[in-house]
């Protein structure tokens, strides 16, 4: 579905910059500012800074005077109010509302923020299909405009199926069990070594080992490294008695 952020009457240009890096990171990148109080807000330097490298956001972003303007081509458009009104559409929170929109069929989505220092009109409000209110403690509901675009654009993408999350690093594939046997042999002789381990008294010692090892699940490398371990072991005992 296609998406679109809409600010209104945006008082503070830094928040413009923290919106669009709020939408790269969901993947979203079309942005209307209704009015904004700064004309040039799409290349001021507190803009710029708070996008983060998010400049394509602001490179595609329009300034338009009115929101009949904005809402050019949407088909679904969403307030985000925390006070409910009287007249106004009914009141959601955005996680039950969006499951529900996406089985809808294809909608052009419009997200509508108000300004930092007054909110939502009431006119602006009656407009919309929804208001979205995100739940917060209830003594303290205050969000900054950014930081609700960003939790709006987080369920939002999580409704469209969100992203993968991306591993720092493969995992490697557990070592096979010709390799975690000869360690555990290496081992049991280091073990024999250090007087920990009685060959003739051995008791469950070794198989609760291989259960323990097999759990783990060792990769090749960490097979290496337990391996080192008992050579060490071996070698050290050497030493103490030569």
């Amino acid at each position: 579905m296609r998406t679109r952020f809409i600010l209104i009457h945006t008082s503070h240009a830094g928040n413009v910059g923290a919106t669009a890096r709020a939408m790269r990171t969901m993947g979203f990148d079309d942005l209307v500012l209704v009015a904004p109080r700064w004309d040039n807000v799409l290349r001021r330097e507190e803009t710029i800074q708070r996008a983060s490298g998010a400049l394509d956001v602001l490179e595609k972003a329009r300034i338009v005077e009115t929101l009949d303007e904005a809402l050019d081509g949407i088909t679904h458009l969403c307030a985000t109010a925390m006070v409910s009104r009287d007249f106004g559409p009914p009141t959601r929170a955005p996680r039950e509302h969006f499951s529900e929109l996406v089985q809808g069929g294809e909608q052009h989505v419009g997200l509508l923020f108000g300004s930092e220092r007054f909110g939502m009109r009431n006119e602006d409000v009656y407009r919309c299909h929804v208001a979205l209110s995100i739940p917060t403690a209830p003594d303290f509901g205050s969000l900054n405009l950014a930081a609700a675009v960003q939790l709006l654009a987080y369920e939002w993408r999580q409704a469209l199926g969100g992203f993968a999350v991306r591993s720092a690093a493969p995992v490697a594939p557990p070592a096979d069990a010709q390799a975690v046997a000869g360690m555990l042999a290496h081992w049991e002789s280091a073990l024999v070594d250090i007087g920990f381990l009685d060959p003739a008294a051995p008791k469950k010692l070794m198989p609760r080992l291989a259960q323990l090892f097999n759990r783990a699940q060792p990769t090749v490398e960490e097979i290496h490294i337990l391996r080192g371990i008992a050579k060490a072991m071996g070698e050290k005992q050497l030493l103490r008695r030569s």
